[in-house]
C-alpha cells in the first residue's frame, strides 16, 4: 500500500513538470560598448543597437525592410500640403517607471531634442519644426516651417525617440522607455541585460532577458560562437571564419545589407585636404577591391558617393574615382604637393583597423605618408567627430539617408559647397517622389565630383546565429538589434 502510494506521488510529480521550458533568454556579441544608453543625447550607433525598438520607441519606426511604419502612433496625416503633421497616439501606453506616456511627453521630446542647448547628435532632424502642440492627450500637431514629405521618416530614428522627462538625469546609464524591455543592468566593459516589460502596451515579446556582451577582438568572438558563450552575434567581426561556421549545424549565417557607406573621411580643414587635386589624387590612390578584399575578407559592395546601393535613388559613381596611381602622382605633382604627411585616425572597428594598412600602404605608393593612430572608441568620438582633430579616417556611417550631414555647417568633415547645400534645400522642400529623385542623384554627383571624401564600400551586415534563433534582422535598415519579434524554435 505505501508502495504504490510513494509510486503514484513520482508519477504525479512528474507528469506535473514540464518535459522542457521553452527558451526564453539570449545573449548577443556586439563588438563596441556604447558611451551611453540616451539615443538622443549620443551618436555611437552602438547605443541604437541595444535600446532602438527594444527600450525606446518613436512616434514612428523604421520597419527590417525600411519602411516607415506605425510606432507610438498608431496613425498619423499630413496637413496644409505637408506643412503639419497630425499624430494620433496609442492609449494606455506606459513608460518602464510606470508612469503614463501622452501628448506632454512628445511636446517634451521634440522640444529638447530641437532646444539651443541640445546635445541631440542629429538635430537637424528637428530644424524643420516651428510648433509642437496637443489639441488633446492623445493627439499631436507639429507644425513646420516649410513642408517636408520626409517628416515621419525623420521621426522614426533613434534620435528622435520619446523619453520621460523624469528619467533625464539618469538616461544615460538608467534609461526609461516605453519599449518592450525595460533596462535591467550594466556592468561596464563587459555586458548590458534587458529584461522584459510586463506592462508594455503591444505584443508581449518571446524573450524573457536578452544580454549584450562587448567582445572587440574578431578571433575572442569567433571563440566566444563556438563555446556557446553566444547566441548570437548580429554584426560579427570576423568575416574569416564564416566558411567555419556556415559549415556547422549548430549555427547559421545571415548576410545582408546596412545603411553604412565606409569611407575615409578627410578633414577639409587641412591646408592640402582643402584642395580638389590632393582629394583626387588620395581617391585614385585606394583601390576598393584590396579594401573589401583584405578588411572585410569579399564582403562589401563598391561605392562612388555617400549613398547606399540598395537604395532605388542610387546612382553608380565609382567610375570617377577608379584606381589609377600614376593618375594620382600626376595630380599630387600638379598640385605642387610634396612630402605630404597626415594623420590617419582609426577607430576600434576590425573594418577600420584592417583598412587602415592598406590605405597607409597606397598611399604610400604614391608619395603620401601617414602617421596611424589607433583610437579606442570614446577617444575617436571626442578627438575626430566632436572636435575635427584629424586629418584622415576610416569610418561607416550607418545612419539611414544621411547625405545631408555635408550640408552641416561645423560637421568633422568640414566639407563646405554652397552648391551642395542648394539641391538639399529643394530636396527638404520636395514632396513629388520623381523629382526627390532627381534631386538626390543631383547631390550624389557633386559630393563624388568635389571628392568630399573617398568612398569605399557599404558595409554588409553579417550576422551569426544559433540555428533555433528566429526573428533577428537579416538588414539593418539602421543601426539596431530589434528583438521583439526574436524567438527560439525547437
Amino acid at each position: 500500500m505505501l508502495g504504490n502510494f510513494m509510486r503514484g506521488a513520482a508519477l504525479a510529480i512528474l507528469t506535473a513538470t514540464p518535459v522542457l521550458a521553452a527558451q526564453d533568454t539570449i545573449t548577443l556579441g556586439m563588438v563596441l560598448e556604447p558611451p551611453n544608453l540616451d539615443p538622443t543625447g549620443g551618436t555611437a550607433a552602438a547605443i541604437d543597437e541595444i535600446v532602438y525598438a527594444n527600450v525606446f520607441e518613436g512616434l514612428t519606426r523604421i520597419a527590417p525592410d525600411g519602411s516607415t511604419v506605425p510606432g507610438l502612433a498608431s496613425s498619423w496625416e499630413a496637413e496644409d500640403g505637408g506643412k503639419a503633421y497630425l499624430f494620433h497616439l496609442r492609449p494606455g501606453v506606459t513608460f518602464h517607471d510606470g508612469s503614463a506616456f501622452d501628448a506632454e511627453d512628445v511636446i517634451f521630446s521634440l522640444d529638447r531634442a530641437r532646444a539651443p542647448d541640445s546635445t541631440n547628435a542629429q538635430k537637424a532632424l528637428f530644424e524643420g519644426i516651428e510648433t509642437v502642440e496637443a489639441p488633446d492627450p492623445l493627439t499631436v500637431r507639429v507644425t513646420l516651417k516649410a513642408p517636408d514629405g520626409g517628416f515621419p521618416f525623420k521621426m522614426a530614428w533613434g534620435d528622435a525617440v520619446m523619453v520621460d522627462k523624469a528619467n533625464i538625469p539618469e538616461i544615460a546609464t538608467k534609461p526609461v522607455g516605453t519599449g518592450p524591455f525595460r533596462f535591467d543592468e550594466w556592468v561596464q566593459g563587459d555586458h548590458i541585460r534587458l529584461a522584459a516589460y510586463d506592462g508594455y502596451w503591444g505584443t508581449k515579446p518571446a524573450l524573457k532577458t536578452a544580454t549584450f556582451r562587448f567582445i572587440p577582438d574578431p578571433t575572442a568572438a569567433f571563440a566566444a560562437m563556438m563555446a556557446g558563450d553566444l547566441d548570437a552575434f548580429p554584426i560579427y567581426p570576423a568575416p574569416e571564419t564564416l566558411a567555419q561556421l556556415e559549415a556547422d549545424p549548430r549555427f547559421k549565417v545571415l548576410v545582408g545589407t546596412t545603411e553604412g557607406e565606409t569611407i575615409l573621411a578627410m578633414n577639409h580643414k587641412n591646408p592640402s585636404l582643402a584642395l580638389l587635386k590632393v582629394r583626387e589624387a588620395i581617391a585614385h590612390a585606394i583601390n576598393r577591391k584590396d579594401i573589401i578584399d583584405g578588411a572585410m575578407f569579399g564582403y562589401g559592395t563598391p561605392i562612388g558617393s555617400h549613398f547606399a546601393p540598395h537604395n532605388p535613388d542610387y546612382t553608380d559613381l565609382t567610375g570617377l574615382s577608379e584606381y589609377d596611381p600614376e593618375r594620382a602622382k600626376a595630380l599630387l605633382a600638379e598640385a605642387g604637393v610634396k612630402d605630404l604627411t597626415l594623420r590617419l585616425a582609426l577607430p576600434p572597428t576590425p573594418y577600420a583597423r584592417r583598412g587602415g594598412e592598406i590605405v597607409a600602404a597606397e598611399l604610400r605608393a604614391v608619395g603620401i605618408e601617414t602617421r596611424i593612430t589607433n583610437m579606442e572608441w570614446a577617444q575617436w568620438l571626442e578627438q575626430v567627430f566632436k572636435n575635427a582633430d584629424y586629418d584622415l579616417t576610416i569610418i561607416s556611417h550607418v545612419e539611414p539617408m544621411d547625405i545631408g550631414i555635408y550640408g552641416r555647417d561645423g560637421y568633422y568633415f568640414n566639407y563646405q559647397n554652397p552648391a551642395f547645400n542648394k539641391v538639399m534645400g529643394l530636396l527638404d522642400a520636395e514632396t513629388d517622389p520623381a523629382a526627390r529623385s532627381k534631386l538626390l542623384k543631383q547631390a550624389q554627383e557633386i559630393l563624388a565630383n568635389t571628392y568630399a571624401n573617398v568612398f569605399l564600400f557599404q558595409l554588409p551586415k553579417i550576422g551569426v546565429a544559433k540555428a533555433q534563433i528566429q526573428g533577428l534582422w537579416e538588414n539593418a535598415p539602421m543601426p539596431a538589434n530589434d528583438l521583439s519579434q526574436v524567438h527560439w524554435t525547437e
